[in-house]
């Protein structure tokens, strides 16, 4: 899966996570990585103990829970609090895969399994050159910039990296999700049935016994795949 999904923020609320991120104390990013990746990860974060890291947290959460292309693609069971980071000039992120496993911080050592990545990006293409977030998959490599408030969806499987920097600075918020639905192959199949529901439900009335046939089946998919 590879997912774009457009204004997850909105202009106010991107406006409002940058202006509090620009007199935010950076710090070194290695902090979250794991063994493998801290090598080639040279960027900057939030420290997960300071206050905007839970505020703003929160606001993408919050746009999170009312996003239906979200919800119906990834069907989420816990997503790990969001981070924020920033890559200046000469920074990168070499290739690497995320971790299988990653703690859910101030949670009393809860853990999740990384099923579905997500960058949210809050800095816009043109103020920035290189920092493409480089998805490498069967089909090559894809690079992706993505206007602010608009978010990319992955599978946390995937080799990825982040381009060297060469002008400006490039912001965003990233997590990852664990969904109710382990299987990539069986969440497409949902994501399909749902789009297809969703259309239908636009030319019919719900009540039509083409579209109660639909949902009976999406449900009956759940309950057969889904991990609570």
């Amino acid at each position: 899966m590879l997912l774009h999904i457009p204004d997850v923020l909105s202009a106010e609320e991107v406006l409002h996570c940058r202006r509090a991120l620009a007199d935010a104390p950076w710090a070194d990013g290695k902090v979250t990585a794991g063994p493998q990746s801290a090598s080639a990860k040279h960027n900057l974060q939030i420290p997960l103990d300071h206050p905007l890291h839970r505020s703003l947290g929160e606001i993408v959460l919050r746009a999170l829970g009312r996003n239906a292309l979200f919800n119906s693609a990834v069907v989420p069971l816990r997503v790990v609090p969001p981070l924020f980071n920033r890559y200046d000039e000469g920074m990168s992120f070499g290739a690497h895969v995320d971790n299988a496993i990653r703690p859910i911080p101030n949670s009393g050592g809860m853990r999740i399994r990384t099923d579905v990545s997500s960058t949210l990006f809050l800095t816009d293409p043109e103020e920035y050159e290189g920092g493409a977030l480089r998805i490498h998959d069967a089909s090559g490599v894809q690079e992706i910039k993505l206007p602010a408030g608009d978010m990319i969806v992955y599978d946390t499987t995937v080799l990825h990296d982040v381009a060297p920097i060469t002008r400006g600075s490039r912001w965003a918020s990233f997590f990852w999700t664990q969904s109710m639905v382990r299987d990539v192959e069986r969440r497409r199949i949902l994501f399909d049935l749902d789009r297809t529901i969703m259309d239908l439900r636009t030319r019919l009335p719900d009540d039509d016994p083409a579209v109660l046939e639909l949902v009976n089946c999406y449900h009956n998919l759940m309950r057969q795949w889904c991990e609570l």
